[in-house]
Order: structure tokens, then C-alpha cells, then sequence
């Protein structure tokens, strides 16, 4: 009985320590609150950075759920389902609040794009296709926090930036792959170095409320471009060689 005890309090520990991963993906969504109050506030480098620390927490969850072994163990609860809502917010809704409001945008375009960025953007969560077999996404992956990320970074003018969104939008359906930085195996080991530079050149801009000098804003891009084309031009690379 005494075995049979310890083996009941042990799978219980378990369980239990499986259901806090999934506790730890949820609060991405009230980070998301937190991120929303600040750009309510139109404090946007207080937003981003609370969107940044949604981002740590999604990066990490994936891990924690194998480690914990949560599909077994927490059958009833969806972790794929979890994480998808909380992506939504953090990586769409959250953002398009921000593109909307800040007067980066045209102000009749504003909130047509607006709707388009969340409405394109729920079908693509929805869509089976969104990943490649090699782990790329589809389209354009409704990255929505980084394309916020560099309006604000770039302050083009409201024409410019009301084209890049529309153009956005519409490459979400687009037939081309885009990086998944930490899921993709191909240069695996660059992809990441290029990650750690990003997340402190990023931290930097938010530090200083993106006043920031050309060589942060180059580099920023310039990781931005590798991420978004660097597939497009292996794979003609390989097809020039063939």
C-alpha cells in the first residue's frame, strides 16, 4: 500500500507540474493586458517590451511541455489550442492596436488595415498549411509584433507605411517561406547567434524609446531581411545550380 501510495503522489506531483506549463503559457496573455494598458497609454516602448517578454515566455513554454511531458500527463487541456490564443494576442491584436492607433497609417486606411492585419490573421492561425514540411511558414507568418516593431523603428511616412502594411497583408497568402528561427534546422547555429544580436540591439532601441543612430537600425534590418528572405534565395541559389 505504502508503494502503491508513493507511486499515486508521485504521478499527482507530475500532473501537477504538467498543468503549470501550461499556467506559464497563459500568462503570456496577461502580459499581452499589460502590453495593451501601455499602448492605451501610447507608452509603445513600454508595450514592446512587455511584448518582448511574451515572446521569452512562448519560446520557452515549448520546451517546458516536452521536458514535463504535458500531452500525457494533462490530456484535457489543449496546449496547441492555449498557445494559439495567446499568440493571437501577442502577436497580432496587441500590435495591430498599435499600427492602428499611433498615426503611423493614413487615418482613413488606418482601420481598414487594421481589420485586415487581425481578420488575415485569424485565417492564418486557422490554416493547416501555415508550415512547411521543414518547419518554414507559409507566407508571411502574421508577425505582426516585429512588423510593429519596425514601423516604429523606421517612422517612414504614412504613405509608405500604410503600403508596407496593405503589402503585408496581402503576402500573408503568398506562396514563399519564412524562417522559423528556432524550429528550422538549416544554419541552425547563425540563426540563433543572429536571434541573441537582435534581442539586444532591440533592447537597446526600446531602452532609449528608438532614438537610435543608423548602425542599430541597419543591423536591425539587415536580421530582419535575413529571416524573411534568406529561403527565397537558397532555394534559387540551389535552382541557378541545377
Amino acid at each position: 500500500m505504502d508503494h502503491t501510495s508513493q507511486g499515486d503522489a508521485l504521478r499527482e506531483r507530475m500532473r501537477t507540474a504538467a498543468f503549470t506549463v501550461h499556467i506559464f503559457t497563459a500568462l503570456g496573455a496577461g502580459v499581452a493586458l499589460l502590453a495593451m494598458l501601455e499602448a492605451v497609454r501610447e507608452h509603445w516602448a513600454n508595450m514592446f517590451a512587455w511584448l518582448g517578454i511574451a515572446l521569452i515566455i512562448d519560446g520557452i513554454d515549448g520546451p517546458l511541455a516536452r521536458r514535463f511531458d504535458v500531452v500525457r500527463l494533462q490530456p484535457n487541456w489543449s496546449g496547441e489550442v492555449l498557445d494559439l490564443v495567446v499568440d493571437f494576442v501577442t502577436y497580432v491584436f496587441v500590435p495591430a492596436y498599435a499600427i492602428t492607433a499611433s498615426g503611423l497609417l493614413l487615418p482613413l486606411a488606418a482601420p481598414i488595415l487594421g481589420i485586415g492585419i487581425v481578420v488575415s490573421s485569424a485565417l492564418y492561425f486557422a490554416d493547416r498549411r501555415m508550415k512547411a514540411d521543414d518547419n518554414h511558414f507559409r507566407g508571411f507568418p502574421a508577425l505582426w509584433n516585429a512588423a510593429a516593431f519596425y514601423l516604429f523603428l523606421l517612422h517612414l511616412p504614412p504613405v509608405l507605411s500604410t503600403i508596407v502594411v496593405a503589402a503585408l497583408i496581402a503576402l500573408t497568402f503568398a506562396p514563399f517561406h519564412v524562417l522559423h528561427p528556432l524550429r528550422v534546422v538549416r544554419l541552425r547555429w547563425l540563426t540563433l547567434w543572429l536571434l541573441g544580436a537582435w534581442a539586444l540591439l532591440g533592447a537597446y532601441t526600446l531602452a532609449n524609446d528608438f532614438v537610435v543612430g543608423a548602425p542599430i537600425t541597419f543591423g536591425l534590418c539587415a536580421i530582419a531581411v535575413y529571416i524573411v528572405g534568406s529561403d527565397t534565395v537558397i532555394r534559387r541559389m540551389k535552382a541557378f545550380r541545377a
